[in-house]
């Protein structure tokens, strides 16, 4: 059998945190400091290393361009309902007279409260509205 040519021996000084982050590497993948560096190196000085980097960040942006669609759809599925709902409620409340406008202002502060907290349990707990238009699109026939 060969024997393998002899590693050379090569000293390094590293800053206080990356030395903390190599041997905590180092120690979950139970391998050794100079075999992680050398990985490191080989890795750093490949010619295909810019390309890989660079599939990386496409692939990040990918996943950032795709959860920013959802986000812009669920955003105009948003603005639609409140829309659609505001203009149901104005053609179909009449204007009140003058004497029973106060009477309402007060029902509406008590209604207004507990329309927040309601909103704000189900922003915690779910189910979103999102879900639930979900689900009831899949039962339509």
């Amino acid at each position: 059998m060969a024997k393998s040519p002899r590693k050379k021996h090569l000293s390094v000084y590293l800053e206080p945190e990356i030395m903390q982050a190599l041997a905590a590497h180092a120690a979950r993948r139970n391998q050794s400091l100079s075999l992680i560096a050398e990985a490191g190196i080989a890795s750093f000085l490949s010619p295909d290393a810019a390309e890989r980097q660079e599939a990386a960040l496409i692939r990040r942006l990918d996943q950032m361009d795709r959860h920013l669609t959802r986000l812009e759809r669920d955003l105009g599925i948003a603005v639609e309902t409140l829309a659609v709902f505001v203009r149901f409620w104005l053609t179909t409340s009449p204007p009140l007279p003058e004497p029973a406008q106060q009477a309402a202002r007060a029902s509406a502060a008590k209604r207004y409260d507990a329309f927040v907290t309601t909103l704000g349990r189900r922003l915690v707990e779910g189910p979103k509205l999102r879900q639930e238009v979900a689900k009831e699109v899949e039962k339509a026939p």
